[in-house]
């Protein structure tokens, strides 16, 4: 299996410092989150002007990953695919493309994403937004546009449920790629974010043939806040024994871990590994 390292939280690290640490700790992969101290532009749900990208920055970004025998799988965008706005819901697309002419600049070519969150202003509406019947249309017609803006750029899109959310089940998100219908726009898979609504089997059983990223943190049952692996009520030894047998080849991404919980989360990922009888690729 091969384990991979999200960088999100490794924002008190420099690119060069981060790929240097990972490939000591035998990470071979990463999904990159623009979030270092010298390249500090992502923001969760909202947009930058990415000062200072420019295609160089963005081959030499990726060189320091490479020179340390590290390569990205994916990059992380997370932009709001469900706002009410069509002006604001164009501008996020913009944004999603120009981070798919970045990937281009560093060789990846794939891109990760929630449909992001809204909340209406005013009273709590009777049918809460995200399960509403026109956000649902809204989002289709959206992600059809993101899937035809991926297919100009040779590129893939794994968006990831989560309970909270318009993905709000592993059976749901598999409703919604199917009526997308673009082998361009896949699933990201994080059990952690759907605990509180599937069984492990529930998930791989609806998006098993979608998935192309999986990510490794844990949850609290009942609880919003996710946490690191091993920190929360997820089975690890079932997860990693699924993956390898629904999803062989998919890389398992440890998320929500940083430069203090990352080594711990790390050795949680692979004893549970180990106890399977399986190997780290």
């Amino acid at each position: 299996m091969t384990i991979g390292m999200a960088t999100t939280e490794f924002r008190d690290y420099t690119n060069s410092r981060l790929a240097q640490e990972l490939s000591e700790q035998g990470i071979r992969i990463i999904q990159l989150f623009l979030t270092q101290s010298d390249s500090n532009y992502w923001r969760y749900g909202g947009r930058s002007d990415l000062p200072g990208l420019t295609p160089e920055r963005a081959r030499e970004i990726a060189g320091v990953y490479r020179s340390a025998g590290i390569s990205i799988h994916s990059i992380g965008v997370y932009k709001t695919l469900i706002h009410p706005d069509s002006d604001e819901r164009q501008a996020n697309l913009a944004y999603f493309e120009a981070m798919m002419k970045v990937g281009g600049h560093m060789g990846v070519r794939t891109f990760v994403s929630e449909a992001g969150h809204y909340q209406p202003d005013g009273p709590a509406p009777r049918i809460p937004y995200d399960y509403q019947d026109e956000v649902w249309k809204t989002t289709i017609a959206t992600v059809r546009e993101l899937a035809r803006l991926a297919e100009v750029h040779d590129a893939t899109v794994l968006l990831e449920p989560i309970y909270r959310s318009i993905f709000a089940s592993a059976k749901r998100t598999r409703v919604f790629l199917e009526e997308v219908g673009s082998p361009r726009i896949r699933a990201l898979l994080d059990p952690a974010n759907l605990l509180e609504v599937n069984d492990l089997e529930e998930m791989f059983d609806q998006l098993q043939p979608w998935i192309g990223c999986l990510h490794a943190k844990d949850r609290k049952l009942h609880v919003t806040q996710g946490v690191p692996a091993g920190q929360g009520d997820l089975d690890y030894l079932k997860f990693v024994t699924l993956a390898a047998k629904r999803t062989p080849g998919v890389p398992l991404i440890l998320e929500y871990a940083g430069s203090k919980n990352y080594r711990q989360a790390l050795a949680h990922l692979r004893a549970a590994i180990r106890k399977a009888g399986l190997t780290e690729a």
